[in-house]
This record gives C-alpha cells, structure tokens and sequence, in this order.
C-alpha cells in the first residue's frame, strides 16, 4: 500500500552516519553530511520535496525508474512459487504440507536533501540518495522463513535505479527488465538465493485515482503508485540444502511519495491476492489509534480481462479470525483474515503458510505468504496472497 514501506527510516539513517560520513572529501563534508542524515530525521525532513498531488499522470516506461524529487520510493515484489511437475521433497507419508515457497524482494530509495539544496561534488562516493533493500524467503515444507537487510549509498554504482531499460538494484540483488515487459530477479545471501524470469501478463493497474492513491486529509499525504498484478514467474530458489526449479506468480507494487501518517494513524494491514480464475485482489485498511479503520482505506479488484473495480473503505470488511505472538518481539499480529466484498458476491478466507514470517531489521513488520479459499456468487475459489503488517510492534503514526 502508500506509505506502507516507509518503516522507520530515521532509525535507519541514524545507523548510516558512520557510512556517509565520508560521502565526499572528508576533511571537509563529515559534519554538513552528518547534519543532513540528522535533518532528515527530523519531522521538517519533507520540506523542498515535491508532493504528490494528482497534478502527474504516471506514463510508461519512464516512471518506472526513480523519482528523486520525491522524498520516498520503494519497488516492492513478492511471489508465491511451486515446484515445478515431476519436482517432490523428501515429505513423509501423509504430509500434506504443500511444496511451496514466498519470496519477498524489495528496494526503497530515500533522499536525504532536498533537490534544490544539493550542492555539486567530485567524489564518485557522494550521494543525496541512500538505498535498502529487503530479501526474504519463505520455505514451507521445512517450516523455515529466512530475512535480509541491506543498505548503501546510491553512489559508485553500489545501488541505484534507472527507467530505460528498468533496473533497480543494491550490491548484487537486482531486478532488471531484460526484454518488454520481462523481469530478471537475482537475490542471495547466506546459501539462500532467488533467480527468477517474471513476465507480466496483464498491464499497469493505477491504483487510487489513476494512480494518484491518498491515504489522508492534508495536502500531501498522498502517493503515485501503481501495480503489476500479474507476473507469470519461472525459475530457481536456493535453499540451505539444494536448487529447486520453482513456477508461480509474482507482484509489484512500486509507489514514490513526500508524505507523512497522521499522528492518529499507527499502521495498515495489506493485502494482495492472486485467484485461480486468474483475477487479483488489492485492499489495504489504515488502522487508527482509537481502534477504528481510516475512510481513506482502500482497493481494487482486477478481473481476468484486466476490467477494474475501484473499492472504498465502506466495499470491504476485514475481520481477524486467528493471532500469532512472535518469539523476537512480543508482538501479537492478525493471523487469519476473512474478507468480503459484498457488491461482488466474493468472500475470502486467508492464512499464513507460516506463522512467523516476521520481518525483524531496522524496523519489525510481519509481511507473509498467505493461502486462500473462498467463493464468489456460490462458486469456489482458491488462491493465494501476500499480507503486510505495520504499527503492531509501536505506531507508525506521523512517521515518514
């Protein structure tokens, strides 16, 4: 969703100021750019950046690459993968636990200055951006969900993002289009790895307004995003004891923004899921502090022939069935969901193929492969999904 992937970067910069203490010369720059990283932790951070406001159509391909007027941006895949027929796993007799894997793979982009105060320098090492990338791998047969953090500066080709071809990448994990419409995803770290070819089948779902998605009251607390909803995925997943030939479906949601929660909004609960009759499903509810569901919430629903069905707060219902407490943090997350959508006859039951899948970095978050069944006027449906949990740890209100 909007906002979501703005997980607390000012801890984040503050772990960062030994890194980019030396981003130019640094017998001259160490304090100015310490005084930035500290300045963009501030809550005036946002000012001098541009803000969506629905006066930018999104056009294609140019805005898949970054946006660097604004403050925010993140590319945001996620995948739910099978191993491919004739492929099994060493299961015993009567297990029924499926041969399946989640991956999660994202790149957040952050400017630590305003455009119009970046000041030219010399050194290859300098930067007004900083990058981090989350890596994560959700093995469900060997009950194992492994996560990974990294970050730089997006300098000296360590990480970076461009439109044309469109490539986005930090250190060695990378996304690159590799023909129209086709995605090369790399990832690995600690024996775990991801190669895998991504084909969308379906065209950019703009999200909100045509792609202009608010998410609260004040001028400014908006984002452009938009999503591909359906990219047919092959490949190969590493794990710590062998190579798994692996098909599926994947998502990508890439969003670019200036914008901050209200105090009132600690957190969202998202969701994005892909139905057998080839229909997908996006709805994300703003949680508030007195226990109430924000009106800015919202979703899509996207039918096999891509016709789009916009859907406001009042179209959905969200209702915990089930919770899960984590070992690392003490949080108590939603465990199981039912959704329904009353104007389109669809009701949807969803839960974790794992119940930790709790991402724990700089900030922790429960983002997790989910498995659903339902129907849709009396017919059955399967599928499955991801699900992002943000504010139960502490509150997200008025975070970046």
């Amino acid at each position: 969703m909007t906002i979501r992937k703005i997980i607390g970067f000012a801890l984040i910069l503050f772990t960062l100021l030994p890194v980019f203490s030396w981003a130019s010369t640094p017998e001259k720059t160490v304090a100015p750019v310490q005084a930035n990283l500290v300045a963009a932790a501030s809550p005036e951070a946002n000012e001098g950046f541009t803000r969506a406001d629905g006066s930018q159509p999104i056009e294609f391909p140019a805005d898949h690459g970054p946006h660097p007027d604004y403050q925010t941006e993140w590319w945001y895949f996620t995948g739910n993968l099978n191993l491919e027929n004739g492929q099994a796993r060493n299961i015993g007799s009567g297990d029924t636990t499926p041969d399946h894997f989640g991956y999660q793979l994202t790149f957040f982009r952050r400017a630590l200055i305003p455009p119009t105060e970046i000041m030219p320098r010399e050194s290859n090492w300098a930067t007004s951006q900083i990058y981090m990338a989350h890596f994560a791998l959700t093995d469900v047969v060997d009950s194992r969900y492994n996560s990974y953090e990294r970050l730089s500066r997006g300098a000296a080709g360590l990480s970076g993002a461009i439109a044309q071809p469109f490539s986005v990448w930090l250190e060695d994990w990378l996304v690159e289009e590799i023909t129209q419409d086709t995605y090369h995803l790399v990832a690995s770290q600690d024996g775990i790895s991801l190669d895998l070819i991504l084909v969308d089948a379906k065209e950019p779902i703009l999200q909100g307004d045509q792609g202009y998605s608010q998410k609260g009251p004040d001028p400014g607390q908006a984002s452009y995003y938009y999503s591909l909803t359906h990219l047919e995925t092959t490949g190969t997943i590493r794990t710590a004891t062998r190579t798994y030939n692996v098909t599926g479906t994947s998502w990508m949601d890439h969003e670019y923004s200036t914008s901050a929660l209200s105090p009132d909004q600690i957190g969202w609960d998202w969701f994005s899921i892909q139905l057998d009759n080839d229909n997908e499903l996006m709805v994300f509810q703003i949680r508030k502090s007195d226990g109430s569901v924000d009106p800015f919430s919202s979703g899509i629903y996207i039918a096999q022939d891509a016709s789009k069905t916009p859907l406001n707060q009042e179209d959905f219902s969200i209702r915990i069935t089930d919770y899960w407490t984590s070992p690392r943090t003490n949080t108590v997350y939603p465990a199981g969901w039912e959704l329904s959508i009353p104007s389109l006859k669809l009701t949807l039951k969803a839960r974790p193929f794992l119940p930790d899948q709790e991402f724990y970095g700089s900030y922790s978050y429960w983002e997790g492969a989910v498995q659903v069944e339902g129907e849709i006027d009396g017919g059955p449906l399967t599928g499955s999904g991801y699900v992002e949990l943000t504010g139960y740890t502490r509150s997200m209100g008025g975070e970046f």
